[in-house]
This record gives C-alpha cells, sequence and structure tokens, in this order.
C-alpha cells in the first residue's frame, strides 16, 4: 500500500508493518538503534517536535490547515508516548513501534494499529488528505462589497452541498413515508383485529404490545436474521416489546431506509448472547452508570449537587435495545412496575430534606406510560417542596406511542408551571428523523400548546451516524418545537457493542456537520457519560487525553472528572472502538469511507 492508495482507499487491506515502515522513515529514523523502549521513546519523540516544527516553518510553505493539523497529530502521539499513558492504558505505543523498527515479531498488532499509525505520520508530516465540501473563492483575497458579495456566495454553495447530503436521508414527513406508515397500520391493526379508531387509543396500544416472534412477523416483515434472533432472546427471557405504533413505522422492503428504527428494538445475536450469559448476574454486570453506587436512597441517583434522578416506574410500553437502564427494567408495561407509595414517598421526602437539590428529573422507566392519576399524585407530591424549582419528565412516548399525549395530559402537566416560581420540561429521545412523523408533530404540538418547552436527547449510535443524518434530525426537531439537547456517546456496554462509533466521529460530525446549522438548531451538547459521576463534554480538548492505539487499533481515553477543579475525583480510562472497523462497516452499508476521511485527525 501506497501513500496514494491510502489517501484513495482508506478501508483497502494492506496497513501492515511494511507500510507503516515505509511511511513513517522520519518518525522512526534511528529507533531501530534504541536500545530500550524507553530510549526508542525519547527518540520518536524528538522527531516527532522535529518534524510538526519544520513544517509550521514559514520557510516550509505549508497550507495552514495542514499545519493545525501536524500540530494535533504531534500533540496525540507526544501523549500516548508518555510513561503515564502506558501506565494507564496497560499498553506501550513506543515499545509497540521500537519493535516495528527493530522488526521483533509483533502477531499482536492488527491491521487497526497500523492504520491508525499511518494516518497519525500522514497527518504529522502534511501528507494527510483534506475533502473540502466547497473550495476556497475570493472572499480573503477581495474587500468591502466585493469581498462580502464574495461571502455571501461561497456560503451558498457551502449550504447547497448541505442540503445535498440532507436529500439523501430519508424522514417519516415525506410523502412517500407517510403513504408506507399508512399502508403498514392497516396491516398491523388487521394482525390485532383493531380499528383506526383503537389506533388512536393510547390504551388499546398497550394492551396490543408486541412482545413475541409470532405477532411481530405477521405485523411486519423479518428477515432471517432478525426472527432468529429475536427467537433466541424470547427463549433467553431478554426483554423485548414494540408498540404497534411504532411497528408502523417500519418498512416492507430492504432499502435500508429504516435501519435506525428496527435498530432501536430488534436486538442483534450478540446482544442476545451477551445478555443471555449475564443471567443472574444482570445487575451486577450491566450497571454500566454505577447507579447502584450512586443511589442514597431507593428510586434516586444523585451524581450532581442540585438535581437528582426519580425513578418511580420501572418499564416502558417499549423498550430501546442499547438502554441504559435495560439491567433493571421489567417487561413492558409490566403490573408491578410502579413504586409502592411508602417507596415514593420515601424518596420525595429525602428530597425535600436535602434543600441543594433544586431539580429532579423523574425518568425510569417512562414516567409517562403512568395513568394521569398516578402522574398528577407524583407531581403534586414534588412540587409542594419549596425547594425544587424545575422538573423534567424523561419519556420517549411522542416518539414510541404518540397518542398517549392527549390534550388532558398536557394540560395536566402545564398546570404544575408556576412561572416565576417553577418550570416543567419534557425530555424526549428521537434517534433518527425518519421517527419523527405527523402523530409525533401533533404531540409535540399538545404539549408546547400546555406552555411546556421539549428537549431531545439523542444516543449517536452507529446507525445514526451517516454524514449529515443527526444534522437532518436537528433541523426538524427545531421546525416541531423541540430544542437538540445532549447528544450521547454510547455507553461502553459490552454488550452494545454493535451500537458504538469511535468518538472521533461524534467530535467530527460536530465540527464538521453540526457547525454549519444555525445556532438554535445545534444546541446539544456531545458528552460521555463517565461511571458513577456524571457527563464530560466532548468538545473541549482539556477533559480529555487520549492514551494509546491498541492491538486492534482502538484508541483509549482519559476523561477527567467534571469537578476536577472543585474537588479531586480519580479519572476514568475507556477503550473506544476502533476507526478502521467503523470506515469498514460504513462501507458495507454503501456509504463512502472517503467522505469521512478527517475522522483520523479528531481526538
Amino acid at each position: 500500500m501506497t501513500s496514494q492508495t491510502i489517501c484513495e482507499n482508506l478501508v483497502a487491506p494492506g496497513y501492515n508493518s511494511a507500510t507503516l515502515l515505509q511511511e513513517s522513515a522520519r518518525l522512526l529514523h534511528q529507533v531501530k538503534d534504541s536500545p530500550s523502549p524507553a530510549d526508542a521513546r525519547e527518540l520518536i519523540l524528538q522527531n516527532v517536535w522535529r518534524i510538526c516544527s519544520e513544517h509550521s516553518s514559514p520557510s516550509a510553505g505549508a497550507e495552514t490547515h495542514r499545519i493545525i493539523r501536524s500540530r494535533d497529530c504531534a500533540r496525540a502521539l507526544t501523549s500516548m508516548l508518555s510513561e503515564r499513558a502506558e501506565q494507564r492504558a496497560g499498553f506501550s505505543v513506543a515499545k509497540a513501534l521500537w519493535n516495528i523498527a527493530t522488526g521483533w515479531p509483533r502477531p499482536d498488532l492488527q491491521e487497526g494499529f497500523y492504520a491508525e499509525m499511518i494516518h497519525l505520520v500522514l497527518g504529522l508530516e502534511c501528507r494527510s488528505p483534506f475533502h473540502f465540501l466547497v473550495d476556497a473563492g475570493t472572499f480573503e483575497s477581495s474587500k468591502g462589497r466585493d469581498a462580502a458579495v464574495a461571502r455571501s456566495s461561497e456560503l451558498d454553495n457551502l449550504w447547497a452541498q448541505v442540503e445535498l447530503r440532507m436529500a439523501k436521508i430519508v424522514d417519516g414527513m415525506s410523502d412517500a413515508a407517510i403513504a408506507r406508515r399508512s399502508m403498514r397500520r392497516a396491516k398491523v391493526l388487521a394482525t390485532f383485529g383493531g380499528s383506526n379508531t383503537d389506533w388512536d387509543d393510547w390504551k388499546w396500544q398497550l394492551a396490543h404490545i408486541i412482545d413475541n416472534i409470532k405477532n411481530l412477523a405477521r405485523a411486519v416483515p423479518l428477515n432471517a436474521e432478525e426472527y432468529a434472533n429475536i427467537t433466541a432472546a424470547r427463549a433467553a427471557s431478554v426483554p423485548f416489546a414494540i408498540t404497534p405504533y411504532y411497528a408502523s413505522l417500519f418498512d416492507a422492503d430492504d432499502t435500508g431506509d429504516d435501519r435506525a428504527i428496527r435498530a432501536q428494538v430488534l436486538p442483534p445475536a450478540d446482544y442476545v448472547k451477551a445478555m443471555a450469559q449475564r443471567g443472574d448476574d444482570i445487575h451486577d454486570g450491566c450497571d454500566f452508570m454505577r447507579e447502584a453506587d450512586t443511589s442514597p436512597i431507593d428510586l434516586v441517583t444523585r451524581r450532581y449537587p442540585a438535581v437528582v434522578i426519580l425513578k418511580p416506574y420501572n418499564t416502558c410500553p417499549q423498550l430501546c435495545v442499547y438502554c441504559q437502564r435495560n439491567w433493571e427494567l421489567k417487561p413492558a408495561m409490566a403490573a408491578d412496575a410502579l413504586a409502592s407509595d411508602e417507596k415514593i414517598d420515601a424518596a420525595v421526602e429525602w428530597i425535600a430534606e436535602h434543600p441543594a437539590i433544586k431539580e429532579v428529573l423523574i425518568t425510569g422507566g417512562d414516567p409517562l406510560a403512568m395513568d394521569d392519576e398516578h402522574i398528577g399524585r407524583l407531581l403534586e407530591k414534588i412540587t409542594a417542596i419549596d425547594s425544587v424549582d424545575m422538573i423534567r419528565i424523561g419519556t420517549r412516548v411522542p416518539v414510541t406511542l404518540p397518542m398517549r399525549i392527549t390534550t388532558k395530559l398536557a394540560e395536566m402537566l402545564g398546570s404544575f408551571r408556576k412561572p416565576g416560581r417553577r418550570d416543567i420540561a419534557i425530555m424526549t429521545h428521537v434517534e433518527h428523523p425518519y421517527e419523527i412523523t405527523p402523530d409525533m408533530v401533533a404531540a409535540v404540538d399538545r404539549i408546547k400548546k400546555a406552555g411546556l418547552s421539549v428537549y431531545n436527547q439523542q444516543v449517536y449510535t452507529f446507525y445514526v451516524s451517516r454524514r449529515f443524518e443527526t444534522a437532518l434530525l436537528r433541523m426538524m426537531l427545531r421546525r416541531i418545537g423541540i430544542d437538540p439537547y445532549y447528544t450521547f456517546a454510547p455507553k461502553a456496554k459490552p454488550e452494545t457493542f454493535d451500537y458504538r462509533v469511535p468518538l472521533a466521529r461524534i467530535l467530527q460530525e460536530r465540527k464538521e456537520e453540526a457547525r454549519l446549522l444555525p445556532g438554535l438548531r445545534r444546541t446539544d451538547e456531545p458528552v460521555f457519560n463517565v461511571p458513577g459521576l456524571g457527563k464530560n463534554y466532548l468538545r473541549a480538548a482539556q477533559h480529555h487525553d487520549v492514551l494509546a492505539v491498541m492491538p486492534d487499533g482502538a484508541r483509549v481515553y482519559e476523561f477527567h472528572p467534571w469537578e476536577k477543579n472543585v474537588s479531586p475525583r480519580n479519572t476514568y480510562v475507556l477503550t473506544d472502538t476502533a476507526i478502521l472497523d467503523y470506515l469498514r462497516r460504513l462501507a458495507s452499508i454503501g456509504e463512502d469511507p472517503a467522505d469521512y476521511a478527517s475522522i483520523w485527525y479528531y481526538f
């Protein structure tokens, strides 16, 4: 593989030691003569900054964007080559490079490792490719009105490229999608012997939740793999449930337009296998966020000084495969999911005894799956706490069961708002533009008319990570009155590995796609949830460090706790998913990896 091949085909086979040696002759200069990994480390570090300095010199004539990338690669390599990074990551990049330079066999090193090192070298030496959406115009060489006109033309061209890419993403508000869903709804209704009036009744929907393979296969088309996975899930008692409404969002063909819809609820084979193996260990093994360690009383989780999570209802109408709380949720709409009055009263009393708590996030489970009476009683208890001036309700029913948002429910929720004294907000979870339907739009409108704000929390999984897929989601959310709030990196739970993307892709999306949108369309913050501590903001480099590239190509990151300058806390080390594997997976669904070439240079 040559530099040209690497630049033209990012996922071509051929990432190996020979190619790395060829491309990194300057970086590994004289390293083969180093007597030890420690000596090699010092020499490589000297070479890193010598190369970076040479390319940043005015006499080198390198373009500014290449100089910046060279600096970023130098910083990443410097971090990886430190002794502390080796200790925290449990792997030595310096030793691996020394072994490669001296010809020492390293059978553990895979293509992903070589790919990362090669792209780091290409970036360091200002040889990596750039794929700009538009070419530079005459703006910088002009003045006054001529400059303004030139700049405006450049921006028109840039937005035209954004629109072109968004147009490739299918959304649920198109006429074609609405027509398809109408036919699917008729099929689902026929499966259960329901009428159009039944369809709009949320209690009818709950009474006909699809939780077995027989009914699902009658209602929606499944391929052999999906059928086998769901059959295995049910045999192993792995929870599975879909509302009739959400089943109507499935497509009958195999274009992949409903890929994100299916991924929400149809468990992949690795997930089923991992969950089945957990058995009775599920509570200890799947509690990634250490909620058991941050729960001072039943139903309450506290990670921050002024806000708590309250979980009164331990189930949902529909179960998301990658749910953070898959370890504790009961089967869909289980009869015993609602906590006892005694437990709820004790939790509310505990909150009242801690006046530092100003905000309560009611989640679960999905609290809006409760009936109106239980919701009203719960809110009465919380609003009676003088120190609480903000209540958030975490719910996915606008997406999975929009008919649950009745005018009566919306008005009841809105009645607990006391402007100047207390606010109520709805936190929902829309994953993909294909989930946005006229029914969902109407449900959100009922919430907004009741005076409530609505915010979205997206989980940035593989299935929503194509170019401009989430950008289109943001545009559509604001049109219907939902503010983008958080974009979550998927939890590093072993059973949901299929859903993960490299953190570099999230950073790339933020800089190259979200940044192009108007300000109120990109108000969401990309975050990684550190177990036991809380959210780490990804976009700021001072919140995390890259420690290593593992033999399989997975980067290792060290996340700083949010309170690092407030109180002493340990950092958290995470092994990411490999970029090369991610790009090859994108290629398998028809994406051009070259469109994602800059992913290697986000750290």
